[in-house]
């Protein structure tokens, strides 16, 4: 195609809009990892639930907001379920085990939402406030897209807030180094875990609701920001809360600007550039020594 700066810019604010959502989806996965060392591999079909839910609850009320808040809340509660019900007993286990429990999982919640709702895709309009186009000056461009951006901003915001300057977020840390000091200490470590898995579920779970106005969802949606998300948190450094944020944004300015030339090179670049982070920096551009 050829290119002009028009383009050029609009896809560049595309490509913002996904990293934004890429981030808040990559910073539940690498909280999840960093936190509690599960892999978990149903994190994309909690993006999908999020979309499914927030669907439901629009259908029910034609309320935006109550979408967005039902969509968060409702993975939120499917996280905390399948934390005390399944994933506490792999804490202990090898990754292996993880993977393929969660992988598992993943592939469950796909089915039982196509048994509910089929195959075919399924859409919530934008809000009323956020509908039609705004005038940037250099360029016009869908208000919707542009309220993404700062919506997830503050989720993202909020996010980091509740995990690192709280004391939820120091008694996560501490029972990390020392899970039976911090139970000594009255402290239920193991109820600490199930609310950050929850957390992490619901931040995955925000993101996909939010995503519906701009692309509709279906069964197996996830799939692909699974694997998305992924490259998001290697980049930026396993278990980095500013790691995925930056991975984020760097992957969707990626997938954005390749599309403009070859879209089937898209994902192609994004594993090139992975890579290449790889061998310069073995454990992403903000991570630190894994775990063990």
């Amino acid at each position: 195609m050829m290119l002009s700066w028009p383009n050029f810019i609009s896809q560049m604010f595309n490509g913002l809009v996904l990293g934004a959502l890429l981030a808040l989806i990559s910073s539940g996965l690498t909280i999840i990892y960093g936190t509690l060392g599960v892999l978990n591999l149903a994190h994309g079909a909690m993006f999908m639930i999020g979309g499914y839910a927030g669907f439901v609850a629009y259908q029910l009320t034609d309320s935006y907001l109550i979408a967005v808040a039902a969509g968060a809340i409702f993975v939120m509660f499917v996280g905390i379920v399948m934390e005390r019900l399944i994933i506490r007993h792999f804490y202990s286990r090898p990754h292996e085990d993880q993977i393929l429990v969660t992988f598992g999982l993943g592939i469950v919640y796909v089915e039982v939402i196509r048994f509910f709702f089929g195959s075919l895709s399924k859409s919530v309009p934008a809000p009323s406030w956020a509908t039609g186009i705004t005038n940037l000056g250099f360029m016009i461009y869908p208000t919707y897209r542009l309220a993404v951006i700062g919506i997830v901003a503050v989720a993202l915001i909020a996010l980091y807030l509740v995990l690192y300057r709280t004391r939820l977020g120091m008694i996560v840390r501490a029972g990390i180094e020392d899970a039976v000091m911090v139970d000594s200490l009255g402290i239920n470590v193991y109820r600490i875990f199930m609310v950050v898995f929850g957390i992490g579920a619901m931040a995955a779970g925000f993101a996909g609701i939010v995503n519906v106005p701009v692309a509709p969802i279906t069964p197996d949606i996830g799939e692909a920001i699974l694997v998305e998300a992924f490259v998001v948190v290697v980049i930026g450094g396993v278990g980095s809360f500013p790691g995925a944020v930056l991975g984020g944004l760097i992957a969707g300015e990626i997938l954005s600007i390749t599309a403009m030339f070859d879209p089937s090179l898209s994902q192609a670049m994004l594993f090139a550039v992975m890579t290449l982070v790889l061998v310069v920096r073995p454990h992403g551009l903000l991570g630190s020594q894994g775990r063990s």
